[in-house]
């Protein structure tokens, strides 16, 4: 089932954060179920007995397992919990050709894989499974939480809906079909192009050096994966990002169109102050409505907090970890 591609995999720590004395850490593989082989950090608490509960977790959109996914694996980890952070189908050490593609289908896959992973490892409780994603991977987590039975609980950091950001621009501006016309006119221009020259164009990670006159959101971004708090080298973000025409199919095929099925516990988290606060505020809405299986449902605004707050603490410790551990320890039982 699995592909047959070699992987190098870093044997040195070569994460954003520092190394936990309180965990092991290990490098794992798992495939999904399109063949691709996906590359994991595992972070285990130290000393822990019997079948713990597991968390599987990826994010931001574009960032690697070495940066924010880590930082939020290893100290779940801490906590008690057997965590692994892993890089999606396509970037960092996972497998998958081309390389800098995206795909809501295959990128949900990457969370059920993940599932199928840690439900067969014999120090993980299979019925005690659940996901965290971050930035762009938080509403594929959501995603993945309404289609797969298995996820009993699930966190959305700082959550972007990629397909609604792709169709219609940064905060809606770009929602309607004469802008939707062009954007794909010049993505299938742009495949022409890749194929004569058969390679595809990288887009342009996070902009760098950042004019004066910049939103804000594009200095926030640039404040984590172009300096030393966040840059890595096999970071999508915070290099060359994405192909041009990467995630030309969220366009076109919406994410979380059954969220108010959702049965499982869910727990949307977003900086007050950040740009991208509107999704969550829409996801949370979207998830509840029409849904009789509110009580587990929780949207968290955690104040004075901007976007990339969310990804490593923002110097303030603005993840709240407690809380995660809470709602991880009252759902996973």
């Amino acid at each position: 089932m699995e592909n047959t591609v070699k992987l190098e995999l870093t044997k040195e720590w070569d994460k954003t954060f520092p190394k936990s004395e309180k965990v092991n850490h290990s490098k794992i593989t798992f495939h999904n179920r399109y063949g691709i082989t996906l590359v994991a950090d595992m972070y285990m608490p130290k000393n822990a007995e019997g079948k713990l509960p597991a968390i599987a977790v990826c994010g931001p959109f574009g960032a690697v397992k070495e940066q924010a996914a880590g930082l939020y694996a290893q100290t779940m980890a801490e906590r008690g919990f057997l965590a692994i952070a892993f890089d999606p189908s396509f970037t960092g050490e996972s497998g998958g050709e081309p390389r800098y593609m995206a795909s809501p289908d295959i990128n949900t896959e990457d969370f059920q894989a993940a599932v199928d992973f840690l439900s067969v490892q014999k120090s993980v409780d299979p019925e005690r499974i659940g996901i965290i994603g971050i930035c762009g991977w938080g509403g594929l987590a959501v995603n993945a939480a309404a289609l797969d039975t298995r996820i009993k609980a699930t966190v959305a950091s700082t959550m972007y809906d990629m397909a609604r950001v792709a169709a219609n621009g940064y905060f809606d501006t770009e929602d309607s079909e004469e802008q939707r016309y062009q954007k794909k006119a010049a993505m299938n221009a742009q495949r022409i192009k890749d194929y004569q020259a058969g390679e595809y164009t990288l887009g342009g990670g996070v902009v760098d050096p950042v004019p004066e006159d910049a939103p804000f959101f594009i200095k926030d971004y640039n404040s984590y994966y172009k300096t030393a708090r966040g840059y890595h080298p096999r970071s999508l973000n915070s290099n060359g990002g994405w192909n041009i025409i990467g995630a030309m199919s969220f366009i076109n095929q919406p994410i979380n169109q059954y969220s108010n099925e959702i049965r499982s516990a869910v727990l949307i988290m977003h900086g007050e102050k950040a740009h991208s606060c509107y999704f969550s505020r829409d996801a949370y809405a979207a998830m509840v409505k029409d849904n009789p299986y509110t009580d587990n449902k929780e949207l968290l605004i955690i104040p004075d907090a901007v976007h990339t707050d969310l990804y490593d603490g923002g110097g303030k410790g603005a993840i709240p970890f407690d809380k995660l551990e809470e709602f991880f320890n009252n759902n996973l039982r």
